[in-house]
């Protein structure tokens, strides 16, 4: 069994993964926890061509499929809308993952160190004082644009 790209669609307690072959039929359709999928089925296959879902938890996860020896692909989840066939589920989600991981043209999102996490979590937390000032500031002239009174800025 040829695979040539594997699709991971993460939902916050388990794994729906879709392996497909070179002509792009489905090969594997698997059902993981968390824990098993790093502890057993990075270990124990070839190394693959796997892509993700790119969001805020997956880096540590790519880490660990790389280190294991795979090529970790992280896709913006607007460019994998595209491929869903029909109707929404997790598993045409990651055969959708899969179909557009293997694309020559797609844009991947780099994956991130834990340094570059921190330093990317230390600017939010010193860009939130200044949206709340702003936020403040706004919020009388929009409860007086509610009662239709508008102010020239």
């Amino acid at each position: 069994m040829q695979i040539a790209s594997i699709g991971i669609d993460l939902g916050k307690t388990t794994f729906q993964l879709v392996a497909l072959g070179p002509t792009g039929q489905v090969l594997v359709r698997r059902k993981f926890s968390q824990k098993q999928f790093v502890d057993s089925y990075g270990q124990h296959n070839q190394p693959s061509l796997i892509g993700l879902e790119a969001f805020s938890g997956v880096h540590f996860l790519c880490r660990a499929l790389r280190a294991q020896g795979h090529d970790v692909r992280l896709i913006p989840a607007q460019f994998v809308k595209p491929f869903v066939k029909s109707n929404k589920n997790d598993f045409l989600d990651a055969e959708a993952i899969a179909e557009a991981v293997a694309r020559q043209n797609m844009r991947f999102v780099p994956i991130k160190t834990d340094d570059q996490l921190d330093l990317q979590a230390i600017h939010r937390v010193r860009y939130r004082p200044r949206l709340r000032r702003s936020r403040l500031h706004q919020s009388p002239r929009r409860r007086l644009q509610e009662m239709s009174l508008r102010f020239r800025t």
